[in-house]
C-alpha cells in the first residue's frame, strides 16, 4: 500500500482553517479542483550511465505517448506500471490518490474514453491511445470548477477530502450517461468508492444537485 503524506502548505492550510484564516468552504474547493493531499513519494527507475532508459530486444516499448486531460504527454513507463502511478510520479497529476492499491477503494477512479476504472489496477501500457481523463482535467482554463465540483462545493460534501476525487470522476461519469439519474442510481454509480468518515449522503447530495443544475 502506498503511504500518503501531507505537503506542508496542505498541512498549513489545515490551520489556517482552525485559526479563522480559511473558511471550510474554501479549502473543499481547493481540495475538490485538484486533490490537494500531495504525496511525498518517489517512483524509483531503473536508467543507464547516461540517464537513458535501456531498450531490451523484444522488450515493451518504454517511451509511449499518453492523452491526458486533452493534451498528448510523453512518458518513459516501465512494462508494469499502473496508471496511477504514471500520473501521480511521472506526470505530477497528485489529484488521484492511492488508498488500497488493488482496485477495492475507489480513490484513484479516473475517467477511460468516459468509463470510471480504477487506475491503480490498470497498466498504463493499456490506454495508449486512448482519453484519459483526471480530476485536474475537470476544471476549465479559467478557473470554473465542473458542475460536480462545485455542487461538491456547495453541499460541502467532502469531510477529509482524500477520497473526492473519485467520488467526482464516478458522479461525472454518471452525468454523462444518465443526465437526470434518481438518488438510488446515483448511489449505486458511487457505491465503487469509500468513505471512511461516511459522507455518502452529502457525496449524493452533491451528485443531486448537480445534476439539477446542469
Amino acid at each position: 500500500m502506498q503511504v500518503e503524506t501531507f505537503d506542508p502548505e496542505s498541512t498549513q492550510a489545515m490551520t489556517d482553517v482552525s485559526r479563522g484564516g480559511l473558511s471550510r468552504r474554501e479549502l473543499i474547493k481547493s481540495v475538490i479542483a485538484s486533490g490537494a493531499v500531495v504525496s511525498a513519494g518517489t517512483l524509483l527507475v531503473g536508467c543507464g550511465p547516461s540517464g537513458e532508459t535501456p531498450v531490451q530486444a523484444g522488450g515493451v516499448e518504454r517511451l509511449i505517448s499518453l492523452n491526458v486531460n486533452g493534451k498528448v504527454r510523453r512518458v518513459d513507463v516501465l512494462p508494469q506500471e499502473t496508471l496511477a502511478q504514471t500520473l501521480r510520479y511521472r506526470l505530477g497529476l497528485t489529484g488521484t490518490k492511492l488508498g488500497c492499491d488493488r482496485g477495492e477503494c475507489g480513490a484513484c477512479t479516473i475517467l477511460i474514453d468516459d468509463v470510471p476504472i480504477y487506475s491503480c489496477s490498470t497498466l498504463t501500457h493499456s490506454v495508449k491511445g486512448r482519453g484519459v481523463t483526471t480530476v485536474e482535467g475537470l476544471q476549465a482554463a479559467d478557473g470554473t470548477l465542473h458542475p460536480v465540483q462545485q455542487a461538491f462545493v456547495d453541499e460541502l460534501s467532502p469531510q477529509c477530502g482524500y477520497c473526492t476525487p473519485g467520488q467526482i470522476m464516478s458522479a461525472v461519469a454518471l452525468l454523462k450517461t444518465n443526465s437526470n439519474p434518481t438518488r438510488e442510481e446515483a448511489r449505486q454509480a458511487l457505491s465503487g468508492n469509500l468513505c471512511r468518515c461516511g459522507a455518502y449522503d452529502h457525496y449524493l447530495n452533491g451528485v443531486m444537485r448537480a445534476a439539477q443544475e446542469a
